[in-house]
């Protein structure tokens, strides 16, 4: 199971981590429009990321989230293309963002951008990935927490 807890007033411990790693000279307006785009994308291909829905002491319905933290890491150009072709090599749920969507307006351009250039010619702005957290630790290697 990836999160366990004995009882239900202990803290619940995730063998799994979600990690955005940003460029780290994207402006504050992108950082936070790349990190949405980029955990929307686990949820749909990893449903157990998911949580229960909440609802308030009035009974109002609120939308499900993420049931652990997203941790949030930034580095330079080569320390996302080296994180890139880590998880790449260890085939783990991921999500990429390139400098190339900043200038396309809907979800078909952003496809058409990111098929239009190789694995190894993305120029990364941001990198999303889930899985266990010892993984996901040797992914982000080399970068340091969002300040």
């Amino acid at each position: 199971m990836s999160g366990t807890s004995g009882t239900s007033t202990e803290p619940i411990r995730f063998d799994t981590k979600i990690a955005v790693l940003l460029r780290e000279d994207l402006e504050p307006w992108q950082r936070l429009n790349v990190t949405a785009f980029l955990v929307s994308g686990l949820g749909t291909e990893v449903p157990e990321v998911i949580g229960e829905p909440y609802e308030d002491a009035d009974g109002v319905g609120y939308l499900p989230m993420f049931r652990q933290p997203v941790l949030v890491f930034e580095g330079t150009k080569e320390t996302l293309t080296a994180a890139h072709a880590r998880v790449l090599s260890r085939a783990l749920p991921r999500a990429v963002f390139t400098s190339d969507l900043f200038g396309t307006g809907n979800d078909r351009d952003n496809r058409a951008a990111v098929r239009a250039v190789g694995t190894g010619e993305l120029d990364l702005v941001g990198v999303a990935v889930y899985g266990p957290r010892n993984a996901v630790d040797k992914v982000v290697k080399g970068a340091r927490m969002h300040p």
